[in-house]
This record gives structure tokens, C-alpha cells and sequence, in this order.
């Protein structure tokens, strides 16, 4: 099923049909073209869903191939692995499929990662591509951008002003020295999912808004979901966060429930990874889905 609302003016974005081919072939995760100014722009790539894998599913394989076909940053939104994360799980579930990525993957840590054993095989399978054990927060560049990557098990890491993740979070973000900034974690602020609005991620939102953050990744919502960016309180704002939830790693789909305030686009029927291009003072999407088709696409300003 296909939910949508007119597109923000802010971005310019297009939807072909789930059976077309891709437009045109991905960038590689870092190349040089040359700008205006004939200084070099740094174009990266980065490829993100979440809500992934388990023995009893394929859809994680199916995913796994167009992950495959990509070079670039692989941004694991998380709960990798179900029914909960083991080692088990992750070495028999995860791995066959997705562990093929591993050295190009940097994980956020989800509700079902932490659900077996509070987290310790997920901590040990990325080692310290995932943070420091116990925080799950942390940040890196990709050519021109900032990536900050949060822990949004908000019921057990506190997201609260004050809290050592939320100061790291306003301490990261004003030491940034590049254009642009993209953070992700697993829980989505808004959603039209059954899961719904998960308003313990304000004050991150807060911080991130504050900081001219420009786009958020999020899974949990086992769907596609597109948002006009908007403000931590749910207004739309130009000048706001754009969401994507990118729930659809494999493990099994969930029907919208409602279409919520500012959702743009809803795809609850397919799997798929996003697919990021991103430049200098601009970012382009691509949502392949695994019928090999490009079912949302666009581009937009960073801040």
C-alpha cells in the first residue's frame, strides 16, 4: 500500500513504479567532480535500513543483494537480528546475509538488540564500530557530512538534557566543522506505523534541531516512510528535520495505521534499503526496493 500527501516544496522528489529500474547507476562511496569553484566535491554514499534479519526470513537476503551492488557507507538503524540479539542470532541470522558488510557498517543499536542480553552480542559482533559498549553513541564524516549516530532506548539510556549522551550530543554537534549534518538511531520521533510517535526522542530531536541537523534515519516501523522536514514539535518547517523511516531490512512488514501530520510518502508492502547521495550543500534518496525497482526518489538543500 502506497500513502502519500503533496511533496515540500523545499525538495524536489519523484516516484517511479516498484517494478522500474533504477534511474541511473549509484555513485561510489567517495568521488571527486568538479564544482564552481573547481575545488573538488567530495561525493559519498550511504545505504541505510533497519529491522533486518532472522533464520525464518529471506528478505533479509533479498535486501542484502542490493546492499551488494552498492559501494558506500552501510547504516544498520537497528535491531539486526529476532527475535532478540545473541550471539546465536547473530552469528546464524545476521551474518549469512548482511556480515558480508561488516567492515563497512556502522550500526545503531536497537530495542531488540538489547531485549536477549542487554546488548553484550551486539557490542561484541560490530566491536568498536558500534561505540563504547553500554552508550551505543557516536559520530564519524563522510565526505562532507556529519553522521551522528544516538541510542533511542530512551526507557534505558536517558535522553534527557543533562543526560551524558545528550551533552556529548550538543558538544558533537558544536564541534562540527563540515556543511552538513545527518543523524540516525532506531526509534522514530513521528510515525505513521503501528508503533506510532515515540516522544522520548524530543530532547534529542531538541539538540539536533538546534544544530541545523538536516535529515534523521530511523527504523523500528517495519516500513517506508517519508516526512517534510519539520520541527521536534511536529510543525512544518522548511527549515526543520527531514525523517525517513527505513524499517524494511527484511524481517516482515507492518501496515500504516494512520497517515501522520507531514508524511510525504508511506510504502508498507516491500523491503528495500536507502540509497544516499550525498554532496557538498545537497543530499539525494533513492528507496530501491527488491523487485529492483526505484519506488521514491528526490533531492534537497542542506541547511
Amino acid at each position: 500500500m502506497v500513502l502519500g500527501a503533496c511533496a515540500s516544496p523545499q525538495a524536489s522528489a519523484t516516484r517511479a513504479p516498484s517494478g522500474a529500474p533504477a534511474a541511473s547507476e549509484a555513485s561510489p562511496s567517495a568521488t571527486a567532480r568538479p564544482s564552481s569553484t573547481s575545488i573538488p566535491e567530495v561525493v559519498a554514499t550511504l545505504i541505510a535500513a533497519g529491522d533486518i534479519a532472522a533464520c525464518d526470513r529471506d528478505g533479509d537476503s533479498a535486501t542484502a543483494a542490493l546492499v551488494a551492488e552498492t559501494d558506500g557507507t552501510v547504516a544498520t538503524l537497528g535491531d539486526h537480528a529476532y527475535p532478540n540479539g545473541s550471539d546465536e542470532t547473530f552469528a546464524q541470522c545476521y551474518d549469512p546475509a548482511w556480515g558480508g558488510f561488516l567492515d563497512r557498517t556502522r550500526p545503531a543499536v536497537g530495542n531488540h538488540d538489547l531485549a536477549g542480553d542487554g546488548g553484550a552480542a551486539y557490542y561484541r559482533y560490530f566491536a568498536d564500530r558500534a561505540g563504547i559498549p553500554g552508550e551505543g553513541w557516536y559520530s564519524y564524516d563522510i565526505g562532507d557530512w556529519h553522521v551522528v549516530v544516538l541510542n533511542s532506548n530512551c526507557e534505558l539510556i536517558d535522553c534527557n538534557p543533562g543526560s551524558p549522551q545528550h551533552e556529548w550530543l550538543v558538544a558533537d554537534l558544536a564541534a562540527s566543522v563540515t556543511s552538513c549534518a545527518l543523524p540516525y538511531m532506531h526509534h522514530p520521533r513521528f510515525s505513521s506505523g503501528p508503533h506510532g510517535d515515540y516522544p522520548p526522542v524530543a530532547p534529542l530531536w531538541d539538540a539536533l534541531h538546534e544544530a541545523d541537523a538536516d535529515l534523521l534515519l530511523v527504523g523500528h516501523d517495519h516500513l517506508y516512510e517519508r516526512f517534510a522536514p519539520q520541527t521536534p514539535d511536529g510543525r512544518a518547517d522548511p527549515d526543520g528535520i527531514r525523517q525517513f523511516i527505513i524499517g524494511t531490512g527484511g524481517y516482515e512488514l507492518y501496515v500504516a495505521e494512520r497517515v501522520a501530520p507531514n508524511s510525504e510518502l508511506i510504502m508498507d508492502d516491500t523491503f528495500g534499503v536507502l540509497e544516499l547521495t550525498l554532496r557538498a550543500s545537497s543530499y539525494d534518496w533513492r528507496f530501491r526496493t527488491v523487485d529492483g525497482g526505484v519506488a521514491d526518489a528526490g533531492s534537497a538543500p542542506c541547511h
